[in-house]
């Protein structure tokens, strides 16, 4: 019987410890959303090394019926190297691609979803303060699932956050004031506390 076989672009959302011969990943795609691959690792000068944040083209093949995967080519489509140069960055990119890893995504959103990470990795690598960055990803991606961020959650704002979420949701990354990252910041955890109590989500 032969073997099943994908093939289809991805954003690399995490890398787990590797083993002597291949790097475990989690990635997200499109049409498939999360999937859970292994990456052989090689010496070889056309075989690509794979980091966080990675766009790829890849074509992988299971022995198991689809329960894991294992890539047979690859190709770089992007990478945002410039989000590793800078620790904020890191960290708050590394925790909205965890978000996104961590829960599973209706077939008909996953396009959507596929698009906001390229948004946002963009967005990280500009140098756009990154808790701004993340608070407008994350209420995005909370808001494109369905749940009703703008109705149930923004009222429960105290009235000194209200106006500042306001700005900061509504405002154009280029022109908001990078000074609003420290409301950035309380939003953000005010934001998770909510998706912690009120959605299906799973957020760390």
């Amino acid at each position: 019987m032969p073997h099943p076989t994908l093939s289809t672009d991805a954003w690399i959302l995490g890398r787990r410890p590797a083993t002597d011969r291949f790097q475990p990943l989690t990635v997200f795609s499109a049409d498939r959303g999360r999937l859970s691959l292994f990456h052989r690792l090689s010496r070889k000068a056309d075989i690509p090394h794979l980091d966080l944040f990675d766009e790829v083209s890849l074509s992988a093949e299971s022995s198991n019926q689809g329960q894991s995967w294992f890539i047979r080519d690859v190709r770089l489509l992007r990478r945002f190297a410039e989000i590793g140069r800078d620790y904020d960055r890191l960290l708050h990119a590394s925790a909205f691609a965890t978000l996104v890893a961590r829960n599973d995504v209706a077939a008909e959103s996953r396009a959507p979803v596929y698009r906001l990470l390229g948004d946002a990795f963009a967005a990280f690598a500009s140098g756009a303060p990154p808790a701004i960055v993340r608070l407008k990803a994350t209420y995005r991606l909370a808001r494109d699932e369905g749940y009703p961020v703008a109705q149930h959650w923004f009222p429960t704002l105290p009235s000194e956050l209200r106006g500042a979420a306001d700005r900061l949701l509504h405002t154009p990354l280029a022109a908001v004031d990078p000074s609003e990252t420290e409301r950035a910041e309380r939003l953000l955890a005010r934001l998770k506390e909510y998706l912690q109590g009120h959605t299906d989500l799973s957020v760390d």
